[in-house]
């Protein structure tokens, strides 16, 4: 019975598995195959080095597109990132209990806010405010879109920085302390690097989240996709905010190529990262040395056993 049971289990496991594997397999097929169909109507070069996207002459140049994301997302997480992760330590190890409690409340409470209230305050709120602190223009651009993203990043990234550095155990602590380390010392040489590997899931999943955000973006960023990014308070776009705002009127069988290429290039950004990171996770982290099994007489090769017998 328990060996059915067991049988049973594993089969879902897998088929989980193979269900998620084959979904990302067709998903990049799919995309893959539509997209690669640009490259009938327009060459590479003109593709991936065109300074401009307009779809009423039919040029598609990915460049302004390209530029206006990678931009958005580095400055994110730089912002983001050493933020969410002080905010972490500081829930953790110095905060007292009735604190810790209200912020944690509150990282649940902006975790669960659709994506269109963020967008909605940033209309409202990000961009009157960068109008007045730079003295003129319609205040959207990369510079709106980057504040909103880093209070969209912060929920996922500082709850699971939270919890990989709770999961750590307290012996790690009361060690540091015993040898004479300071609080701060045992944060940034202790703490820090055991809990590396939940950190820098929470790094992932924080740019996932700022990669593939669509609505928030698209209503601060002003969707300019006829020029390449002049400055961060002037008009741009992103991939996604580009594919969300042009797909539904793309009519012309070169425009929606284009877009779906666009959709495919955002995939091999998102996956490319993710393996980038997991990578610079994996460098210096400490391996498990390997067990040798142990002969025994009874385990002893036969070639072994026969010399000894001769």
């Amino acid at each position: 019975m328990r060996l059915r049971q067991g049988v049973l289990a594993q089969s879902i496991f897998f088929t989980a598995a193979a269900i998620v594997a084959i979904s990302t397999a067709a998903l990049l097929l799919f995309t893959g195959s539509r997209g690669l169909a640009v490259f009938s109507f327009m060459g590479p070069g003109e593709f991936f080095l065109g300074t401009s996207w307009n779809q009423n002459d039919q040029t598609f140049g990915v460049l302004p597109l390209l530029l206006g994301s990678l931009l958005t997302v580095g400055l994110t997480l730089l912002i983001s990132g050493p933020l969410a992760l002080g905010v972490a330590i500081f829930m953790v190890e110095i905060a007292p209990d009735p604190v810790r409690r209200v912020m944690r409340t509150v990282v649940e409470l902006f975790a669960a806010l659709p994506s269109v209230i963020y967008g909605l305050l940033g209309l409202t709120l990000v961009v009157p405010w960068v109008r007045v602190i730079t003295g003129g223009g319609l205040g959207k651009g990369i510079l709106a879109a980057v504040i909103v993203l880093v209070f969209m990043t912060q929920p996922t990234m500082v709850s699971i920085a939270e919890d990989a550095l709770r999961a750590l155990p307290e012996s790690l602590r009361e060690g540091a302390l015993a040898v004479g380390a300071t609080r701060w010392q045992m944060i940034w040489r202790v703490l820090l690097p055991a809990a590396r590997p939940g950190l820098i899931t929470a790094v992932v999943l924080g740019t996932g989240r700022a990669v593939g955000e669509t609505i928030a973006v698209q209503m601060v960023i002003g969707n300019i996709t006829s020029r390449l990014p002049e400055s961060l308070v002037r008009g741009a776009t992103t991939m996604p905010a580009a594919i969300v705002t042009q797909l539904p009127e793309a009519t012309s069988p070169e425009h929606r190529a284009a877009l779906i290429m666009v959709a495919f290039l955002l995939l091999l950004i998102t996956f490319g990262l993710i393996a980038a990171v997991r990578a610079a996770g994996a460098i210096g982290s400490p391996r498990r040395p390997t067990r040798r099994r142990r002969l025994t007489p009874t385990a002893r090769p036969a070639a072994a056993k026969g010399a000894i017998d001769v």
